[in-house]
């Protein structure tokens, strides 16, 4: 991965600036500080749940309540308690159980509210965000509205941080804390399945990857980083009431995120800079030129949202990043892993030659009363290339999606290496030794060719979200890339491997697709349509690869229209029309046989 020397010194500019900041700066800056600090903490949440993983959520203000309350309600002996659990009555003691009890909800909640897609899901954030709210305002035992206070101050090494500026050093250690442990995660075997969610849950689901588990971790460790602010915050203010913590702060936030740069670690603490000081200057100055007291810095937030929106919905960190790197003399330092040094991966054994390694009977896929694939029989074997034509719209990619799990046949039966496998799921599927591309490209174009590659050997790695943040993984890491880059060698791709994928030309893509399907070790490979946009000479080398795994005793069915790409590299044919088989047999069979000629190859003839 491209690391600039100029990042570096960003880093350490900024850490320095802040430490010296308490030694310079008045109360009421600092004050500032701690706000922005405090919102920083949610808004990283939110990078990891809407910029990286595309999940948009609008109750974060809720968690961090939930952790403000908690808190709250422990310290102030609002929860009576044993003499023998008299030590949950410390901050530091609430704050575990914050976390913790914010974690379940956030289970709970995140169970329930990410199984909605599209517009549903905001909405559904919005509903028990609101929900949370209300709630906090009903606890006559913690003031109701009014809220209550006597909060105790967070007591470190015998000291209590009474004031702000006390507070300002622990508060800007958790952010930086936070910022870094993401960028360990995002830069980790899990963080790579976290940035697939974006690339479709069919893609991400195919490469092994346990979508539902990714989006159920991101939303609790967003709801984690909200509920450790509020416990920051309310002993900060030893005060608490339900205000801070409505819809319009969780929007605020949301706001937050997407000005400073939703997918960028740095952009949150940036955006949360921008917005807590531009919010601070509008409300004195709006009133002062209005003439009238309101909220009116609310209009201009809209306003600067919709031009964002469309100027940069990057965001300005990006825009920042780049000058501060025009400005420092830029040494740009590969930190690239010795990865030809690294362990290589286990292997998977490869069936027996003349293994039957996928065998389809009898299935039937139907949509209502279309009728997409009718009793369709094949079977593939092992050191075999078997290609699957026909017209589009004969039900190829039908049959594709439920041989590798992405569907599931209406009756009938796939079987994998003698298991069973239909209606399995592709995760399962791709667990046994099964890889696929896709008819369209779906990469993650922002990635690097190398980390594109990597999520297919997602499964061949343990490591998990703990290891990964605290940067315990980077031995099983440098495993993991080594095998990707073994495989983008092998494609031929190996000038392009530190390049955004989304850079590479449609050919070039559907190579690193092929890669990616290599880096998960598979007995059977699924190609559907590999030699689609690709020049003359590289479907030559796509077929020196494809015979060379073939050698190798791996099986291959793919899906192809260029019949002359097909004829000179397959051992077999099987010719679909209208969801049924029509033909099946040599290359040379195949192009004489009647059916195929007025079915498929004869209009091409005529074209």
């Amino acid at each position: 991965m491209k690391m600039l020397r100029s990042s570096h010194v960003t880093v350490l500019v900024f850490v320095l600036l802040l430490a010296l900041a308490p030694l310079v700066l008045r109360p009421y800056y600092i004050t500032m500080l701690n706000s922005i600090g405090l919102s920083a903490l949610v808004v990283l949440g939110l990078v990891l749940l809407t910029g990286v993983a595309g999940l948009t959520s609008f109750g974060q203000a809720a968690f961090v309540g939930l952790g403000a309350y908690i808190s709250a309600a422990l310290t102030t002996n609002v929860i009576d308690l044993p003499v023998a659990l008299s030590w949950l009555h410390s901050p530091w003691a609430a704050l575990l159980v914050a976390l913790i009890c914010t974690a379940l909800l956030a289970l709970l909640l995140g169970a329930l509210t990410l199984k909605l897609s599209g517009h549903y899901l905001p909405l559904g954030t919005i509903a028990w965000g609101i929900s949370l709210f209300y709630l906090f305002g009903t606890l006559q035992s913690m003031g109701g509205q009014t809220g209550m206070s006597g909060i105790p101050p967070i007591t470190l090494f015998g000291l209590a941080l009474i004031s702000d500026r006390m507070i300002y050093g622990l508060i800007w250690l958790a952010v930086i804390a936070a910022a870094f442990g993401l960028m360990n995660l995002l830069d980790s075997r899990e963080g790579r399945a976290i940035r697939a969610l974006k690339g479709g849950i069919v893609m991400a689901e195919a490469m092994g990857i346990d979508t539902a588990r990714s989006r159920i971790v991101i939303f609790i460790l967003a709801a984690l980083l909200a509920s450790l602010s509020g416990w920051l915050y309310v002993h900060m203010q030893r005060f608490v009431n339900p205000s801070p913590f409505g819809l319009q702060i969780g929007i605020d936030y949301l706001f937050m995120a997407v000005l400073g740069g939703a997918s960028h670690v740095w952009g949150a603490l940036l955006g949360a800079g921008v917005i807590t000081l531009l919010r601070e200057w509008l409300q004195g100055i709006l009133p002062a030129l209005l003439g009238r007291s309101g909220n009116f810095e609310s209009i201009v937030f809209g306003l600067l949202m919709v031009v964002m929106l469309q100027r940069s919905r990057d965001g300005i960190w990006p825009f920042v990043a780049g000058l501060w790197a025009r400005l420092i003399p830029q040494s740009a330092v590969l930190a690239r892993q010795p990865l030809a040094a690294a362990l290589p991966l286990p292997r998977r054994a490869m069936p027996n030659p003349d293994e039957v390694v996928l065998d389809v009977r009898d299935v039937t896929r139907r949509f209502g009363g279309l009728v997409a694939n009718n009793q369709m029989n094949l079977k593939v074997f092992a050191g075999e290339v078997l290609a699957l034509i026909g017209p589009n719209g004969a039900g190829k990619s039908t049959l594709f999606n439920q041989i590798s799990g992405v569907d599931t046949p209406t009756s009938g039966t796939v079987l994998f290496r003698g298991y069973q496998v239909t209606g399995k799921g592709s995760r399962h599927i791709a667990g046994l030794g099964m890889s696929r591309s896709f008819q369209h490209v779906r990469l993650l174009p922002r990635m690097t060719v190398l980390e594109n590659v990597a999520i297919g050997a997602h499964m061949r790695g343990k490591r998990g979200v703990l290891s990964s943040i605290l940067r315990l993984d980077r031995a099983e890491e440098a495993r993991l890339l080594a095998e990707a880059a073994r495989q983008i060698e092998r494609v031929g791709l190996k000038e392009q491997m530190y390049e955004q994928a989304g850079s590479l030309s449609l050919g070039q893509q559907r190579i690193l697709e092929i890669a990616r399907a290599l880096a998960s070790d598979p007995c059977l490979l699924l190609l559907d349509e590999p030699a689609a946009g690709l020049r003359l000479g590289e479907k030559q080398a796509l077929g020196d690869l494809l015979r060379k795994l073939r050698a190798e005793g791996m099986a291959v069915l793919l899906v192809e229209h260029d019949m002359d790409f097909v004829m000179e590299l397959v051992d077999r044919i099987v010719v679909m029309d209208f969801g049924q088989k029509i033909a099946e047999g040599l290359p040379a069979e195949i192009q004489n046989n009647p059916a195929v000629l007025e079915a498929y190859l004869g209009v091409v003839d005529a074209q």
